[in-house]
């Protein structure tokens, strides 16, 4: 694939007062994002005729979301965080389900199950995660890339394997969607956080459901979102849920989806190909750097790149004006459309003890954690 850089601008849709390489943890709001929020909520303090905000931006965020994921958006429901989703499939499976997870993964893959307690958790190797499906597993949950280190899992092979033994899928998709192609319907569940890559304001969040595996999954905090016909349930209980997907809605924030109505957007004018062959190209750039440099970061066709014994720097390099992040002891830097190789020659150079130090700052702790959690 012929690799292409795009202008990091986008269009003149960010304007960074930082190097800002912390996608991973929080994506930049595009210009027309925050306009839209911005705009909602002065209508709130004036005093906004319709209420707390357009069920059309959620509508049109969802749809959005589905076309990049490549399904119908009735397979497409809305909420607020990833640990939500995960929770209400944590919570359809029999006792005594067995679920298989990646060393590592993510906490909010993982302790939606194991709270339960009354469940069978079991971990191994990313690389080896398809060998370790075995007849009952009732579950196998990951991320598609890693948060700690930007690895990519095999998805192929975890798909076939989990297909041999009859075993469901959950993919993580927050450190992927909005960089990297998104198959949403090759697996049983997706969930993805919406304030990373995907550039939407926090509050947004995305679970995808097929057909066969909405038939074993209750809507358990079904409300007023969840009506077959919407608005004419408001008193009383709900008699017909939506036949669709969207009876798992959590009640939307509005300001939130308004704003990712247009992030969404910007992403499919621009096209997740165009996206994933930008964020790899720095990457790779930013990989041969630290090579050249003497460091050995983890290994991985990614956006995101993390270099063991190296976290301690994050700090150092946020005084610089440079946010990256630590994470399990990496410094781990992620590349979106505001970068550009002007941004990997002044992480390199600041790693090297060459250049000045860059003005800016946005406020937030050096490891960006603030922003991380979902």
């Amino acid at each position: 694939m012929e690799t292409q850089i795009l202008e990091p601008t986008a269009g003149g849709e960010f304007a960074p007062t930082t190097t800002y390489l912390n996608t991973s943890s929080c994506g930049l709001l595009p210009r027309r994002t925050v306009r839209a929020v911005a705009a909602l909520a002065q209508e709130l303090a004036d005093g906004r005729p319709g209420g707390a905000g357009d069920f059309s931006a959620v509508t049109a965020a969802r749809e959005s979301f589905a076309r990049l994921a490549g399904v119908p958006h009735e397979r497409v429901a809305v909420g607020g965080s990833v640990s939500v989703h995960v929770g209400l499939i944590a919570a359809s499976l029999p006792p005594g389900s067995e679920v298989l997870f990646p060393e590592g993964e993510y906490a909010s893959v993982i302790t939606p199950f194991t709270v339960r307690g009354d469940l069978k958790t079991r971990f191994a190797p990313l690389e080896g995660l398809a060998d370790a499906v075995r007849p009952g597993t009732a579950l196998v949950a990951f991320s598609s890339v890693q948060s700690a280190d930007g690895r990519v899992a095999d998805m192929a092979a975890v798909r076939a394997a989990a297909a041999a033994h009859g075993a469901r899928t959950l993919l993580d998709a927050s450190q992927s969607a909005g960089w990297q192609p998104l198959a949403a319907g090759d697996w049983d569940y997706t969930v993805t956080g919406g304030f990373k890559f995907l550039l939407c304001p926090r509050g947004v969040s995305f679970l995808t459901v097929t057909e066969d595996a909405q038939e074993a999954l209750p809507p358990l905090h079904a409300g007023t979102f969840a009506a077959e016909r919407l608005w004419e349930t408001t008193y009383g209980p709900i008699e017909e849920t939506a036949t669709s997907a969207r009876r798992y809605d959590e009640p939307p924030a509005f300001l939130s989806y308004h704003g990712a109505e247009q992030s969404l957007a910007l992403l499919e004018e621009i096209g997740i190909d165009a996206v994933l062959a930008h964020d790899t190209a720095l990457a790779r750039l930013f990989r041969a750097g630290l090579v050249e440099l003497g460091h050995e970061p983890v290994p991985a066709d990614s956006a995101i790149v993390a270099v063991p014994g190296l976290g301690h720097r994050a700090r150092e390099l946020a005084g610089s004006g440079i946010l990256l992040s630590e994470r399990a002891g990496n410094l781990r830097a992620s590349f979106h459309l505001y970068n550009s190789p002007a941004d990997v020659e002044r992480v390199l150079d600041r790693l090297a003890g060459r250049g000045s130090a860059v003005g800016g700052g946005c406020g937030a702790p050096a490891d960006g954690r603030a922003g991380h959690s979902r």
